[in-house]
């Protein structure tokens, strides 16, 4: 969390993160990707799955109907 922190203030994240922005995001879409594939993701939609209201399908039908 201190080297995060310290990237933060000496300006290297913001450099990191443009430069990754002019190459198209590459190496954060495969980190997006490659976490998406990691089992806790299927658990977790199973558990969202089982709450009530959480939903997805719930959300945008309880929005349209009281629009």
């Amino acid at each position: 969390m201190k080297r995060v922190l310290e990237d933060i203030q000496s300006g290297k994240f913001t450099r990191d993160w443009m430069l990754e922005n002019k190459v198209n995001q590459t190496s954060f879409k495969a980190t997006r990707t490659r976490n998406a594939a990691h089992p806790i993701e299927e658990v977790g939609a199973r558990l969202r799955g089982m709450m009530p209201g959480s939903a997805r399908t719930s959300l945008s039908t309880k929005t349209a109907t009281s629009a």
